[in-house]
């Protein structure tokens, strides 16, 4: 049994040995790709605005609450308890609704930037994936997250992948 394993690694290296002069690699930078793409401008301005939007709200609703205990405080020694504790609650609940809003929004802009990015991400994967496929290449390696990339053995996609995306 181990005779016949042996042969079959044997006959396996020597069969993979014949093919790896054929074998083509490639790399490209996917984060370059992706910001090089119009919508992604387009995407990043849309996410922008929406955190304004958010930090606006956030900012105003923050002014009410400073506004209303600044008033509390100077107040506060001439009122009553029944409304001591009306205004006390009613601080509790703005401050309440102030980190509910935190929280959501930030769930919020991570949804919408998921919503707006992803199509961007899954059209450079797949041009990339074309691409290999298109010129036989066995990998394509992100050049971003690989450390070292020996350029005379691996092929820069990148011009192929920019062209299958439509840019310069």
């Amino acid at each position: 049994m181990k005779r016949i394993i042996g042969i079959a690694a044997l006959v396996i290296l020597v069969a993979t040995a014949g093919q790896s002069q054929n074998l083509k690699f490639g790399h490209a930078n996917s984060d370059e790709l992706i910001q090089a793409l119009p919508e992604f401008d387009t995407a990043s301005v849309q996410l922008e605005n929406f955190r304004q939007e958010l930090t606006n709200t956030l900012e105003l609703m923050t002014v009410e609450l400073n506004n209303k205990s600044d008033a509390y405080n100077k107040a506060s020694k001439n009122l009553t308890d029944v409304v001591r504790q009306t205004k006390e609650q009613e601080l509790i609940d703005l401050n309440r609704r102030i980190q509910d809003f935190q929280s959501n929004a930030q769930e919020q802009f991570q949804n919408k930037q998921i919503e707006l990015f992803q199509p961007i991400y899954n059209k450079v994967d797949k041009a990339i994936k074309d691409v290999g496929k298109e010129n036989g290449f066995i990998y394509i390696f992100n050049i971003g997250s690989t450390l070292y990339v020996d350029e005379t053995k691996s092929v820069n996609v990148l011009p192929l992948v920019k062209v299958k995306l439509g840019l310069k």
